[in-house]
C-alpha cells in the first residue's frame, strides 16, 4: 500500500474511534439527569456562555456522554454574526472549550 494512501485511513481510522467515545444522550436522559441533581439545567449552564457572548443567540445544544464526562455542546450566533461552539461541563456550567465553527 502506498504511504498517502496509508497515511490516509490511517487517519480515518483514528477519526472513528475518537467520535465513538461520545455518546450523545436524548432529552429523557437528560431530564433525569438534572432531576437526579447530577448536570445543571441548560438555562442555568448557558449563564457563562452568553455573559461572554452577551446578546448571542442559542442555535443547537446537544448533551453528550464523553468518556464519562457530561458535556453540553451548544452553537451560539454572536450579534457580530460568527457562529462559536463551546463545550460546557454540564455540572457546573465551566466553558471547557470555544472556538469559531467552521
Amino acid at each position: 500500500m502506498n504511504k498517502p494512501l496509508s497515511l490516509t485511513l490511517a487517519l480515518l481510522l483514528s477519526a472513528g474511534v475518537g467520535s465513538a467515545l461520545a455518546r450523545d444522550l436524548n432529552q429523557d436522559a437528560a431530564l433525569r439527569l438534572r432531576r437526579e441533581g447530577v448536570i445543571l439545567g441548560l438555562e442555568q449552564l448557558m449563564r457563562p456562555a452568553l455573559a461572554r457572548y452577551p446578546g448571542a443567540t442559542l442555535l443547537e445544544a446537544e448533551l453528550e456522554d464523553e468518556d464519562g464526562v457530561l458535556l453540553y455542546e451548544v452553537e451560539l450566533l454572536t450579534v457580530e454574526g460568527v457562529v462559536r461552539e463551546l463545550e460546557l461541563d454540564a455540572r457546573d456550567g465551566r466553558i471547557l472549550q470555544d472556538k469559531e465553527d467552521d
